[in-house]
């Protein structure tokens, strides 16, 4: 078992909020060429009305290869979806006036693809949307929706490889509430479990929480707002992830403390693991609350998000790998990730990576941390919004359908300025400027090293522009159409 690594880092994620050195920051200062938002604006010139997120990155080890997803919340109604690098520059943007969770890389039908839910926020911590499946080129693939008269909720989308999506849905029900304190005829939300085919939208299965559990496994007491009572729904269960686990799914639920092992046949829960009604005896060490995130991993642990806290200032959260066996009803922690001080308060996640490190993203605290196997962090990132409801690193090549954006200004007479960017183009090394005549082939300028999203430069002036984006190898990925000043 690894060590705990607690209170490793001297920057410290203290409180939910992150304390680290702008000085530490990998981000390229913004120059003749490189990222250039507005000339010293607020917004990006080739995306008017959107901002850089300001994320702020420490590298202190080696990182797991790909890119990082996230969507950082702005305010409480709104989010946008991120591919950022090890920088915490942006790749690919995707702003929303709605709500956008679980930005992530999935596989659909052999083909590795982007996915995430969008839709509305409701009171309560649960939504109403759809999950979205998006291919490289950033085209829609597949909208996915629950059925049977529930709305998809921002908890989980997630598809299989029998072509299928498994969705949450948190339909208000009534349900006598005496045994936990409330009225016989309370209103509360049940969690219903989906699975959905993809292209048919055709529901293969739709389970009901309230059907299997009992409403006395709940942990969360009842509160003003949420007592039961018309217009004020109690949350039971609230779950928050489910995962294809051969016969069975593994759910987690926070309001219970407990992961749930079902029986996909039957419905029927095969085992509790934490709660008040667990099938495991729980040593202090693996001891877990109001828990994100539980996943099977190859070798046939499971690892989960720990927020272990309800208040703010009650404790730390941390990532966990458990080995469980089923049989002798045994379960004891394998690996944790943390530093002792930061927590989420709610949401979060924690993915493994290949070669042994581990992502977590710290939910309602704006940050995201990789840690090496033996938990050192080798990677920070700070800033990300009003938090992001979880965080993935993943190997990714997107290239949209769209031409490369560019903005030309006139600077004086003699000269003019050139933005340019390609959203969500995952290969550009370098950027060729072309400027002349369209009915001759354009001369070449300049050529500048991609340094962010968008690069800048300064040219002399010309009637059109035409900018190139160039691979590592110096072929060309797509142009722009001609730009005229």
């Amino acid at each position: 078992m690894s060590p705990t690594r607690r209170g490793f880092l001297v920057s410290g994620l203290v409180g939910g909020a992150a304390l680290l050195s702008g000085a530490g920051s990998l981000r390229p200062d913004a120059g003749d060429a490189g990222p250039a938002p507005g000339d010293g604006g607020d917004a990006y010139v080739t995306m008017p009305g959107v901002r850089p997120p300001g994320l702020e990155a420490r590298r202190l080890g080696r990182t797991a290869d790909g890119l990082l997803f996230i969507a950082p919340f702005r305010g409480t109604d709104a989010a946008d979806a991120l591919i950022v690098d090890d920088r915490g520059e942006p790749v690919w943007i995707y702003p929303s006036d709605r709500l956008i969770t679980d930005v992530r890389v999935q596989t659909y039908e052999g083909e590795r693809v982007l996915t995430y839910w969008e839709g509305e926020r409701r009171t309560g911590g649960h939504g109403r949307g759809v999950g979205v499946v998006l291919g490289q080129d950033y085209r829609r693939v597949a909208e996915v929706r629950t059925g049977n008269d529930v709305h998809g909720d921002l908890h989980e989308f997630v598809l299989t490889g029998r072509g299928t999506a498994l969705l949450i849905a948190y339909p208000e029900v009534a349900a006598d509430m005496r045994p936990i304190g409330g009225p016989r005829d309370g209103r509360v939300l049940d969690n219903r479990v989906q699975e959905v085919d993809v292209r048919t939208g055709e529901v293969l299965l739709d389970w009901s929480a309230l059907d299997h559990l009992d409403i006395g496994e709940t942990l969360t007491p009842l509160a003003e707002g949420a007592d039961g009572s018309a217009g004020k729904p109690f949350d039971p269960i609230h779950l928050n992830s489910v995962q294809d686990d051969g016969e069975t799914l593994l759910l987690s639920a926070r309001n219970s403390c407990a992961l749930y092992s079902l029986d996909r046949r039957t419905g029927a829960v095969r085992w509790r693991l934490g709660g008040n009604r667990s099938d495991f005896a729980i040593g202090a060490d693996v001891e877990f609350a109001w828990q994100h995130d539980a996943r099977r991993q190859p070798d046939g642990t499971i690892s989960l998000f720990d927020n272990q806290i309800t208040d703010v200032g009650d404790g730390p959260s941390r990532g966990l790998v458990l080995k469980v066996d089923e049989t002798a009803r045994q379960v004891s922690l394998v690996r944790e990730f943390g530093d002792g001080e930061t927590y989420g308060q709610y949401m979060g996640n924690m993915q493994m990576l290949p070669g042994g490190n581990a992502l977590v993203g710290w939910g309602s605290t704006s940050a995201v941390t990789e840690f090496a196997a033996d938990g050192r962090p080798v990677l920070e990132i700070t800033g990300v919004g009003d938090g992001s409801y979880r965080a993935y690193r993943s190997p990714w090549s997107g290239r949209p359908s769209a031409s490369p954006a560019v903005v030309v200004t006139p600077v004086d007479d003699e000269w003019m300025r050139v933005h340019v960017s390609w959203n969500g183009a995952t290969d550009v090394a370098a950027w060729r400027f072309r400027t002349g005549s369209v009915r001759s082939r354009p001369a070449v300028a300049r050529t500048e090293r991609r340094t962010g999203f968008e690069t800048a430069v300064t040219l002399r002036r010309a009637p059109n522009v035409v900018v190139e984006a160039l691979g590592s190898d110096g072929s060309s990925l797509g142009r722009s159409a001609p730009q005229a000043l």
